[in-house]
């Protein structure tokens, strides 16, 4: 059975990684490929998460059912409690971008770093991750590096200084068990920091896609 799969972006760099670790991990799922990068923009302007921005979250996920896909997958890192209310009461896998990467990273050990280059995610996928941490009765001690120059320079087109204000950063996470990469958009770099670190360094996307690929199975 082939399964149309709706990904969710609210900046066009997270496309090429998820649609890269797709073609890695399930390449016969069809893909389906909703933007509005205007959702990032908006919420940089407006310093939270309005209600406004939720109902869009919502509009999207039900945008996506109306299409017939068995499964959503949200490539945004800012928007949790969005996507939370997105999937309520869903009946297929509806998938917040980090999540399976938390879950990857919190079996690695207790010091886990996160390497970010889009500041207005890392408070709620802090808290994200320690909410899981209690679930699951780990103790974890989580550093986060954000590197914003990095996002404005893949922005620009220029991949390679992104890459490397990365890798340049994930120095100060050297002493970490596993580091995360925290955006989509920032999976392209996993060479390059991983040269840096000794540790695992897991990406979303691959983590995602393994993911929601065994959830869809099982609910198909």
């Amino acid at each position: 059975m082939v399964h149309r799969i709706a990904l969710i972006h609210a900046v066009r760099v997270a496309i090429p990684p998820v649609e890269e670790a797709f073609a890695r991990h399930w390449p016969e799922a069809t893909r389906m490929n909703l933007l509005d990068d205007s959702l990032s923009r908006d919420r940089t302007r407006d310093g939270e998460l309005t209600a406004a921005m939720v109902r869009r979250f919502v509009a999207l996920a039900d945008y996506a059912l109306a299409t017939g896909a068995s499964g959503i997958l949200y490539t945004c890192s800012a928007f949790g409690p969005a996507i939370e209310a997105a999937r309520d009461g869903k009946a297929v896998p509806v998938l917040k971008p980090n999540e399976a990467m938390f879950r990857d990273a919190l079996g690695r050990g207790r010091r886990l770093g996160l390497l970010a280059t889009f500041a207005p995610s890392v408070p709620s996928m802090e808290e994200e991750l320690r909410a899981m941490a209690r679930e699951t009765a780990r103790n974890v001690e989580l550093r986060s590096v954000c590197v914003p120059e990095a996002m404005a320079a893949l922005d620009a087109g220029d991949g390679a200084r992104h890459d490397q204000l990365l890798g340049d950063a994930a120095t100060q996470l050297a002493d970490c068990d596993a580091v995360m990469l925290a955006q989509f958009s920032t999976a392209r770099a996993q060479a390059t920091v991983a040269a840096v670190l000794a540790c695992p360094v897991l990406t979303s996307p691959d983590s995602a896609v393994l993911w929601l690929r065994g959830a869809v199975a099982r609910a198909s």
